[in-house]
């Protein structure tokens, strides 16, 4: 896989970088810890520019994270309800969680964006809640490019470094997706043993 994604960079440069890097985003069938310490090396060769390098990479997935957070806007959380009403327990969410996540997100959200942007393996999905809880855009926007650029400078900058031993990259990021996760993993099993149904509460009210 990663032969291709050589050939690609070297026959198409930064468009061949930015592009992948959408993919990556959109539906991630090549993970940026292989496409942009690959175009790291190829700066490092002198086939490349190392800043312009780290802009198109940027841009490519700036492009793709803004097409979820306008496709999860445009469907907007309440159109959930129906779907969180149903399956919440294995959803391990109820309304009420979605309004008082509805107000975090107002006061918290640039944070978690951009956190969010340089966690291995979720950094893709990050767009999906912005745009569900109907996140300022330029919030979201500003807090996305901040921390995918910072993401892609550090791979690109590994590649850079590391030249040919780019596999040390995913040596050292591949633990880290895993322990994510895992991480997650773990937290949804969690959810699912201590979510309670607003409904029981309620019926355990009205016996009282």
């Amino acid at each position: 896989m990663s032969d291709w994604v050589v050939r690609l960079i070297e026959q198409s440069g930064y468009l061949g970088v930015g592009f992948l890097m959408f993919l990556e985003t959109i539906f991630p069938p090549i993970p940026s810890e292989v496409i942009m310490p690959i175009a790291g090396v190829a700066a490092a060769q002198g086939k490349l520019g190392f800043v312009p390098v780290v802009a198109s990479g940027t841009a490519g997935a700036m492009l793709g994270n803004t097409v979820w957070y306008l496709a999860a806007r445009a469907l907007g959380v309440h159109r959930l309800k129906p779907l969180i009403t149903r399956y919440g327990r294995w959803l391990t969410i109820s309304w009420p969680e979605v309004a008082r996540a509805e107000r975090w997100f107002a006061e918290h959200g640039t944070f978690f964006v951009f956190f969010g942007r340089l966690l291995p393996t979720v950094r893709s999905l990050v767009s999906v809640p912005a745009g569900l809880l109907r996140m300022r855009f330029k919030s979201f926007f500003i807090a996305s490019l901040i921390g995918t650029a910072t993401w892609t400078t550090i791979l690109a900058g590994a590649g850079y470094k590391l030249q040919e031993n780019v596999t040390e990259v995913e040596r050292w990021i591949g633990p880290a997706s895993n322990a994510v996760l895992v991480v997650l993993g773990a937290g949804y099993v969690w959810r699912l043993w201590t979510h309670r149904d607003p409904k029981d509460s309620e019926e355990r009210s009205d016996l009282d």
